[in-house]
């Protein structure tokens, strides 16, 4: 099946939103993080040959603003700004300005990498994740950190506001929509909330979903929280990643994800993917629709019929889906929620020929 012949889900409402593909454009290496213009005519890109490009959504053609030392793994505007944020395996944030396109100011802020970053609604804040997964016991538990595993800045001058600790690797994070709190999640699917303005922490709660133990080729941890966002009203965390699984290695397992209530003492589960709606693979993007009435999850499929789908935030249930036929890292929805904008990669960059292929992809589908 390719992206013309998405088909909704059979238990859909024939009123339920539908994605149709327009076009696609080809990035020189693979995309790790992804932001959008508010005009939608600028996409940026953070891709595995360090790069930081901007792309010409019309047109595909793209330009490099900066390059880390590694993988480049993250990229955000920052609202009310022309400054451009982005992560790498460098272990270092970099900002960009638009108007002059360059790179303007480098912080180290890991000694590891930036797994993910998130920047607040209100460009004020950034935080970034980082950590490794080291056995710490018997049991494989993860060791302590050595580092903080979150770090938050301040998203225009570059100034550290606070270190939080969790247990590495922590590998997502998100801030709520009104810049109150930020969340980060890890491997073991714990996910820890603090308050921005005091560091405080708010919540902690732990789903073991996400998880995978390998016992093929070596004992290990796999899996984790890749993705989570809060719901609008700021009071709900939806999170998603891989869930249970009979080969971590392979990355057979669910495509998952779950919705909850994290102001609650203890945390409660308010609603997750059915069983009979998803297959296998992991699930890396989610992305809220501006309407908030659906959301969209998309990743890397293993077996089934869809790596991209929509759900209804009401329901939980499956309302379009769909094979990108690609790795989808980010998904973002245009402002006025008309497209949506899948980035990622048909392979990992490995030269053909002793030249790398344009792996990297964008791709723009209309949302009827």
């Amino acid at each position: 099946m390719n992206d013309a012949e998405a088909k909704p889900s059979a238990k859909a409402d024939p009123s339920s939103p539908k994605l149709e593909s327009v076009r696609e454009h080809k990035l020189p290496a693979p995309v790790l993080g992804f932001d959008v213009a508010d005009d939608a005519k600028h996409f940026y890109c953070a891709c595995l040959d360090g790069h930081v490009y901007e792309v010409d959504a019309e047109t595909g053609k793209s330009t490099s603003l900066g390059k880390h030392e590694s993988y480049a793994s993250s990229v955000h505007r920052v609202p009310g700004t022309k400054l451009l944020v982005s992560g790498g395996y460098d272990g270092a944030l970099h900002w960009h300005d638009l108007d002059a396109r360059k790179t303007i100011r480098k912080v180290t802020a890991h000694k590891f990498w930036s797994w993910q970053t998130a920047v607040s609604a209100d460009g004020k804040l950034v935080a970034s994740v980082t950590g490794q997964y080291q056995c710490g016991g018997y049991k494989y538990e993860p060791a302590p950190e050595n580092e903080p595993s979150v770090k938050v800045f301040d998203a225009r001058s570059g100034e550290l506001v606070h270190s939080l600790s969790h247990v590495p690797p922590v590998q997502s994070v998100a801030f709520s929509a009104d810049g109150k709190q930020v969340a980060a999640g890890n491997l073991m699917g714990e996910v820890r909330v603090w308050d921005t303005a005091s560091g405080k922490q708010l919540a902690s709660f732990t789903t073991s979903s996400f998880t995978g133990w390998g016992i093929i080729k070596g004992h290990y941890y796999t899996g984790g929280i890749y993705a989570m966002r809060f719901t609008p009203e700021g009071d709900q965390l939806l999170v998603c990643g891989m869930g249970s699984t009979t080969d971590p290695a392979a990355g057979n397992g669910k495509q998952l994800w779950q919705r909850f209530a994290w102001k609650e003492n203890p945390a409660k589960k308010i609603a997750e993917a059915k069983d009979d709606e998803i297959g296998r693979g992991l699930m890396e993007a989610l992305a809220y629709h501006p309407t908030a009435k659906y959301f969209a999850m998309a990743g890397r499929l293993f077996n089934g019929k869809w790596n991209t789908a929509l759900f209804d935030v009401a329901s939980g249930g499956l309302l379009h889906s769909l094979d990108a036929k690609m790795r989808v890292t980010h998904a973002a929805f245009r402002a006025d929620g008309t497209q949506l904008f899948l980035a990622g990669t048909t392979d990992q960059g490995r030269k053909k020929d002793g030249k790398a292929p344009e792996s990297g992809r964008i791709k723009i589908y209309a949302v009827s």
